[in-house]
C-alpha cells in the first residue's frame, strides 16, 4: 500500500536487455531506487507517527517524494510509448480514479463535433443519440486588470455654482492603485505561501507590472494596522475560552543599531474543542514581544482563568502562583527527551519509558472525538494507572544512574510536572499533549525561513496580526484571500465597531446544514 502511495509500482519495463552485462546493471541500477524508496518510506513514517523533533522536515521529505514520483512517471510514460495495450489499461484506470473537479469552478465548454451530419450509410440525416463529456483542469497565469471608476460630473444650466457628483468611495491606499483584492494577494503570498515581497515584486514584473517592494510594504503595513482591531477582537475571544494552548517562537528582527539581527519572540495562543466536540470555533492568535521574559505571557493572559496547555517554559509558572490558571503540561516534550537518548544507542531506562508513553497515547488515539465524560471515564480506567505506575518507577530509576547524565535530566523533567502532566487525566476536554499550538507554528517557521527576519519590531507585529487571520482562517475551512478581500473592504467602507465579531474568521465559516423535522 505504501508504495503504492509513492508512486512505486513492481511492473517490469517492456523489453530486458539480452547482455548480462546490461542486465546486472539494470539490476543494480533498480535495487539502489529500492533502497531509496525504503529509505523515503521510513521518513515518511516517522514523519507521519514520530513527534515534532524526531521528523524529518516535512519540506525535504516532500522534495523526496516529488524525485521518486518523477523518476516513476518517466518509466510508465516509456512503457507507454512502446506497449498500447499497457497505455489503454493505464488511461482506464486514470479515468476511473481522477474523481470529479469541483463544481465552484468556472466551466468553458469547447464543442468538437463531426464534419458532416449525413449517414455514410444511406446519406440520411443523423441525429443526436447522446454524448462523451470530458472535463479537464485548466490553469490561467495570475492575470493584471485594471478596474476604472468612472464618476460623472453634472451642472445646472441655470445655476452656475451646482455641481454634482457621486462621492469617491473609499480606498485602502488613498490616492495609489491597489484594489482591496490586490492588498490582501499581496498579504496571502507573504504570510500563508510564505513568498517575502521581493520575490513577489520579481512575480509581477514578469507580467509587466513593476511594483517596487518598498511599495508592496507600504500596502502591508496599512493593511496591518486596519486589521489590528479585529486581530485584538480574536485574541480576546480565545481568552474568553477556559482552556488555552500556549508556545512561543523566535522572530529574528534586524537591529539597524548593532548591524545584525536581535531575536524576538511571537508567542501563539490556540483553541480547538474539535477533539472532544466542542462547540468553539478554532483559532489561534499570534503576539509579538522584543524578547522572551516572563512579562509578556503574564501581560497576554491577564484575565484569562482556566487551563492552560504549555510547555516547560517557566514563564507560566507565575500565572500559575496566582491560583486562576492550571497548568497541563505536555507528554510530547517528555518523550522526546527519552526518545533522544533511545535513538542514540541502547537505553533500557528510556526504551522503557518510551513504551509506557505509547501506551497513553494508543489510548488517545482511541477515545479522539469522543465526548468530554467519554474520555475521562476511559482515561480514569485504563490511563489512571499507567501515569501512577511510572512516577514510581521513573523515582527508583533515577536512584540507580548519575546525577549528571541526560537520562537523569530527562527523569527529572518529568518527574517535576508531574501534576501538571496528570491534570489531563480528570478533565476530558484536556489533550494529553501541546501539538495543537505546535502546529500552529511551523507556519510561523516557514515564513521564518523565507524571510529571513523581520525588519522591525513594528514589522513582527504585522506578522503576528495578519498571520493569525491567515491561520485562523485555515483551521475554519476559510479562504483566507476572500476573507481578507472582504474585511478590509467592510473595514474601508465604515464597517461599525460594535459589530467587529462579524468580521472575525469563523464568522465567514459554512455553516453545517441542520436537520429538519
Amino acid at each position: 500500500m505504501i508504495y503504492a502511495q509513492i508512486g512505486f509500482v513492481s511492473e517490469p519495463s517492456a523489453r530486458l536487455p539480452d547482455d548480462p552485462a546490461a542486465l546486472k546493471a539494470m539490476v543494480a541500477a533498480r535495487e539502489a531506487e529500492i533502497d531509496r524508496l525504503h529509505q523515503i518510506i521510513r521518513e515518511l513514517q516517522r514523519h507521519r507517527f514520530g513527534r515534532r523533533a524526531e521528523s524529518l522536515p516535512v519540506d525535504q521529505l516532500l522534495l523526496g517524494l516529488e524525485e521518486a514520483e518523477q523518476i516513476e512517471a518517466e518509466g510508465l510514460a516509456e512503457t507507454d510509448a512502446a506497449d498500447a495495450s499497457a497505455r489503454a489499461a493505464r488511461t482506464r484506470q486514470r479515468r476511473a480514479n481522477r474523481g470529479a473537479l469541483p463544481a465552484h469552478l468556472p466551466r468553458i465548454e469547447r464543442m468538437i463535433d463531426v464534419d458532416d451530419r449525413t449517414c455514410p450509410c444511406c446519406r440520411g440525416d443523423l441525429h443526436v443519440i447522446g454524448e462523451d463529456v470530458a472535463e479537464r483542469l485548466d490553469i490561467v497565469p495570475a492575470q493584471f486588470r485594471v478596474v476604472v471608476t468612472r464618476r460623472p460630473k453634472y451642472a445646472c444650466r441655470a445655476c452656475e455654482d451646482v455641481i454634482v457628483q457621486a462621492p469617491a468611495p473609499a480606498r485602502l491606499v488613498e490616492g495609489g492603485i491597489p484594489t482591496e483584492a490586490s492588498v490582501a494577494h499581496v498579504l496571502v503570498s507573504k504570510y500563508a505561501d510564505h513568498l517575502p515581497l521581493y520575490r513577489q515584486a520579481q512575480i509581477y514584473a514578469r507580467q509587466g507590472v513593476n511594483l517596487d517592494r518598498s511599495t508592496l510594504a507600504d500596502w502591508v503595513g496599512k493593511a496591518a494596522f486596519l486589521l489590528r482591531p479585529v486581530h485584538a477582537r480574536l485574541f480576546e475571544r480565545l481568552k474568553a475560552s477556559d482552556r488555552l494552548f500556549a508556545d512561543e517562537t523566535t522572530a529574528p528582527v534586524l537591529d539597524p543599531g548593532r548591524g545584525q539581527t536581535k531575536t524576538g519572540q511571537l508567542f501563539a495562543y490556540a483553541r480547538d474543542d474539535r477533539p472532544w466536540g466542542g462547540l468553539d470555533p478554532p483559532g489561534v492568535a499570534y503576539l509579538y514581544a522584543p524578547d522572551r521574559k516572563a512579562e509578556h505571557p503574564i501581560r497576554h493572559l491577564a484575565g484569562f482563568e482556566g487551563t492552560l496547555q504549555v510547555d516547560g517554559y517557566a514563564g507560566y509558572k507565575v500565572l500559575a502562583a496566582r491560583k486562576a490558571v492550571s497548568l497541563a503540561f505536555c507528554w510530547a516534550h517528555v518523550r522526546r527527551r527519552f526518545y533522544e537518548l533511545a535513538k542514540a544507542g541502547p537505553a533500557p531506562i528510556a526504551t522503557e519509558a518510551l513504551a509506557r508513553i505509547a501506551e497513553l497515547y494508543r489510548i488517545e488515539d482511541e477515545i479522539r472525538g469522543r465526548s468530554p465524560d467519554e474520555r475521562r471515564a476511559v482515561r480514569q480506567d485504563r490511563s489512571r494507572p499507567v501515569v501512577e505506575a511510572l512516577e514510581p518507577w521513573l523515582t527508583a530509576k533515577l536512584g540507580l544512574i548519575s546525577q549528571k547524565s541526560k537520562l537523569a535530566e530527562a527523569i527529572r523533567y518529568a518527574l517535576s510536572r508531574c501534576a501538571g502532566l496528570s491534570l489531563f487525566l480528570d478533565d476530558g476536554r484536556v489533550e494529553i499533549d501541546n501539538n495543537t499550538v505546535e502546529r500552529a507554528i511551523r507556519p510561523l517557521a516557514l515564513t521564518r525561513k523565507n524571510a529571513l527576519f523581520a525588519g522591525s519590531d513594528g514589522g513582527a507585529g504585522h506578522w503576528a496580526v495578519v498571520a493569525s487571520l491567515i491561520e485562523t482562517c485555515k483551521l475554519n475551512g476559510v479562504e483566507p484571500q476572500a476573507y481578507l478581500t472582504d474585511v478590509i473592504t467592510r473595514i474601508v467602507a465604515g464597517h461599525p465597531q460594535s459589530h467587529i465579531d462579524d468580521l472575525l474568521p469563523w464568522a465567514y465559516a459554512p455553516q453545517p446544514l441542520k436537520a429538519v423535522a
